[in-house]
């Protein structure tokens, strides 16, 4: 993951360009951008970070879809993916009441709808060029497109609750998770996605899983623990990833942190692969008292992430 980190936000595009060329160079497959509420806008930092690197792929981590029409979404992801030489990857969710509904004033109901009548729309429009016409519940669209997409942009989406994960088999290229556990994963989001997919007729789906790293002494555990629970907490305010905590063993986000010596985080990682991740999307816990020490500890955590993915 790229782009969470806060600091000055002068530098803030040369660090995330910064991490995605580390990213690339270390060989690994995919950095993904997650959309903050108060924060960088994820599909502007595809674009650079896009333009920063040449092979890896640059995926949203997601887009919630309610504050965005669908063609006005399609025709920024397609003119990212221009950028990005066919490299994007959209992730994209229904967000959480707290934000849709609390804080921009949005209806935050019946989501699986609104998801549904917002692919009926950005399907077409993907596929594009030509005419998008779509009339259904919520939308009542006929709009020329002119777009070419230059590579087919995948769409995944962070499906939580059985009917989203459904939708998603069903319609897109898999999904994007956060506060998944290995027995959410592997009891609750796998049988579902892939039943719907092998329904539908489509491939086997994406799973990407997030998952807290950071490498440190066997001692440190417990403060590795404490702190990815405070920097990373908000998430269990939703009910939305609540009922995915209550699908699986953990409690709270601390308890996905792969933590401790190389082989014990390489040892949760793989827990997570067995489990039906196809993905895994590593979120940089730093571990210390100073700046310096928790960027020491950061490029620490990164150097077994790449050799783990030269593996």
């Amino acid at each position: 993951m790229v782009g969470p980190e806060r600091g000055r936000y002068a530098e803030k595009v040369e660090r995330m360009c910064a991490a995605a060329r580390w990213a690339e160079d270390a060989g690994l497959a995919s950095v993904w951008v997650p959309q903050i509420p108060d924060e960088f806008d994820a599909l502007t930092a595809a674009t650079v970070v896009g333009q920063a690197t040449s092979r890896i792929e640059i995926g949203t981590a997601v887009v919630p879809v309610q504050p965005r029409h669908p063609i006005a979404l399609a025709q920024q992801a397609l003119s990212v993916q221009a950028v990005c030489g066919g490299r994007l990857a959209l992730g994209l969710g229904v967000s959480h009441h707290w934000i849709i509904d609390e804080m921009l004033g949005l209806p935050y109901e019946k989501p699986l709808r609104t998801m549904r009548a917002y692919l009926d729309v950005l399907e077409p429009a993907l596929h594009g060029p030509g005419p998008v016409d779509v009339e259904n519940e919520l939308f009542r669209v006929h709009n020329p497109l002119d777009i070419t997409d230059v590579a087919p942009t995948p769409v995944l989406l962070a499906a939580l609750g059985p009917a989203m994960l459904r939708l998603c088999g069903e319609r897109t290229d898999g999904t994007i998770l956060w506060m998944a556990d290995e027995r959410a994963i592997g009891s609750h989001v796998v049988p579902a996605l892939s039943a719907a997919a092998a329904g539908a007729g489509r491939p086997a789906p994406r799973v990407i899983a997030g998952v807290p790293v950071c490498l440190c002494r066997d001692d440190e555990v417990d403060a590795a623990v404490e702190r990815t629970n405070r920097i990373l907490a908000e998430a269990e305010t939703s009910p939305n990833y609540q009922r995915l905590l209550d699908a699986g063993d953990a409690q709270q986000v601390g308890d996905l942190l792969a933590a401790g010596s190389e082989s014990s985080v390489e040892k949760r990682l793989q827990s997570f692969v067995d489990a039906g991740a196809t993905d895994i999307s590593v979120r940089v816990v730093p571990l210390g008292a100073t700046r310096e020490e928790r960027l020491a500890s950061s490029d620490r955590t990164r150097e077994l992430i790449a050799a783990l993915a030269a593996q």
